[in-house]
């Protein structure tokens, strides 16, 4: 009810906005200029077509606002709509629709969780949660099959990991999708066995697709009812738009859709899911780079190096600092991964790659340097999605080869109870390494990896500036050196994140000619004590001249 209040609200408030040139006024107002830099204003003025003609001092926007609608907002801080260059739109919608393992501190707690769910759904077929981390829980080991079975043993049951990038599943999934002892691990992928060989309920990366292959898709009601409650999320916290890490033909359709009719309050720059057969159909046209007024855009491809550093996933050089007997999994060949990042290429599609190990970083700059000498680089802006732990001797390879490192502050906050462990204390010097990447001339593209994060952008500058969670963790921040200053951390979630997906010339800044995209909040982020940022509410979020959300 909360989303569809919001939408309403929202449709309502568009609709007011419509046929009139408007001022906004009284503003405290930061922006970016075209060199990057940061720049006050106190008023800016849009056309009935949302887009913006002059932004500055009251008195010179005034002078080409004559007759202008006149909109107050009196003394509050105004910014550029901020934008996440790296999250899920449906599945943030999916989590409202899932047993929630976001919140649980313990095991008992997440079991209670899938009970109360199971109960409450009795006509779902499987039960579906998102969100558990055993690292939080404490266990020092992965829940099992019997921990699941003792909650639901009635139907098949499956509970990704916060990273995405391993699922907890019980006897009857196991069963439904024919996993037995004898069953092989997939290239990419692991299933996880006692000492008999028997599985222990716990599926990694690729190993999941035995279980996704089978799992009931979701109706058309079902994902409009998804993608509406996340488009009233990501209003809410500011977000004028986001880069959607992989869609299917049926995402498309409906993304083209609700941009047809005025409902996608947030735009989408969407990244097709591999270059399978959702690829082969949806790039019969070619890259869409530009539909419904900047709306929405499908003119890349979301690949996959690697795992998760959470489950081990992340493929390493060297083995784990606290599992010695791994290194993690490489979901392809050196050749198997180049051949799908070429038929991307040939395509003429922006490659975006996750890659979150030094050898899943390397693995991918060698095939970006090696198809570099076929498909010139610089012009697409293929990007590295995450960037997280990468040996130093890589990360100049970024620049030298133009390969944007699209990363999220947040993981840095979240990860920091286990990162060290993982890959010990000299790697983690080429970890959430961003002062490392802007100091040689980066442009970092921030996101959320939302819902394994929080789509709030204002919680990711947070992290960005503090290198502290929510609370304030660790006093003096982790890895302090490689925090950003405010105007970095905003960039990375504006402009250059708009530059990361060919966007600057519309979107990213508030400059004549772009679009009016801007949020209004109750506090100076330039002002605030830094352990407050990411406690800065949104008061309205404006898409194209339309307010799209008020609080």
């Amino acid at each position: 009810m909360h989303f569809r209040r919001t939408l309403l609200a929202a449709a309502a408030l568009a609709c007011s906005a419509a046929h009139a040139g408007t001022m906004i006024e009284n503003a405290n107002g930061y922006t970016l200029n075209g060199k990057g830099q940061l720049v006050r204003f106190q008023a800016l003025a849009f056309d009935d077509q949302g887009k913006l003609l002059a932004v500055g001092s009251a008195r010179a926007v005034g002078a080409k606002a004559k007759g202008f609608k006149r909109v107050d907002v009196r003394g509050k801080t105004v910014l550029p709509g901020l934008i996440d260059a790296h999250g899920h739109v449906f599945g943030l919608g999916e989590v409202a629709t899932s047993a929630d393992l976001y919140s649980p501190a313990s095991l008992q707690a997440a079991q209670a969780s899938i009970a109360k769910f199971a109960a409450a759904n009795p006509q779902r077929k499987w039960v579906i949660g998102k969100g558990w981390n055993q690292e939080i829980w404490k266990l020092g080991r992965f829940p099992t099959v019997a921990e699941l079975d003792a909650v639901v043993s009635d139907r098949p049951a499956a509970m990704e990991r916060i990273d995405g990038h391993a699922m907890w599943v019980n006897s009857k999934a196991l069963e439904a999708a024919g996993i037995t002892r004898d069953t092989k691990d997939p290239e990419g992928g692991k299933i996880e066995r006692d000492a008999n060989g028997n599985a222990t309920g716990i599926l990694v990366d690729t190993a999941m697709d035995y279980v996704y292959k089978i799992l009931p898709k979701p109706t058309e009601a079902e994902a409009r009812a998804m993608l509406d409650g996340a488009l009233g999320i990501l209003s809410s916290v500011g977000l004028t738009s986001v880069h959607d890490a992989g869609v299917d033909v049926g995402a498309d359709r409906l993304l083209r859709q609700y941009a047809d009719q005025g409902k996608l309050s947030t735009r989408v720059y969407a990244m097709i899911g591999d270059v399978g057969a959702d690829f082969d159909q949806l790039s019969k046209s070619g890259p869409l780079k530009s539909y419904a007024g900047d709306r929405y855009a499908l003119a890349s491809v979301k690949l996959y190096s690697d795992g998760a550093l959470g489950s081990r996933g992340a493929a390493l050089i060297h083995p784990y600092s606290d599992a010695p007997h791994t290194r993690g999994l490489l979901f392809n060949s050196d050749a198997a991964i180049g051949a799908k990042m070429e038929k991307a290429m040939q395509a003429g599609y922006q490659v975006n790659v996750h890659a979150i190990g030094d050898a899943g970083n390397k693995q991918i700059l060698d095939s970006f340097e090696k198809l570099g000498k076929q498909y010139p680089l610089p012009p697409r802006r293929h990007r590295i999605e995450h960037a997280q732990v990468v040996q130093l001797s890589d990360i100049p390879r970024f620049q030298q080869l133009a390969i944007v490192p699209s990363m999220q502050p947040t993981h840095a906050t979240s990860d920091q109870n286990m990162a060290e462990q993982r890959v010990g204390p000299q790697r983690i010097k080429g970890a959430y390494a961003w002062q490392t990447f802007l100091k040689q001339g980066a442009r970092i593209a921030c996101g959320s990896d939302f819902p394994i994060e929080s789509p709030n952008p204002l919680q990711g500058i947070h992290a960005a500036v503090t290198r502290q969670d929510m609370q304030n963790v660790p006093q003096g921040g982790w890895y302090k050196e490689q925090a950003m200053t405010r105007a970095e951390a905003l960039r990375c979630f504006t402009l250059d994140a708009a530059w990361a997906a060919h966007q600057e010339h519309a979107l990213g800044s508030l400059e004549e000619g772009k679009w009016a995209d801007f949020i209004v909040t109750d506090r100076d982020l330039f002002q605030v004590a830094p352990e407050e940022i990411g406690k800065i509410t949104v008061l309205e979020t404006w898409v194209g001249g339309q307010q799209v959300f008020r609080k």
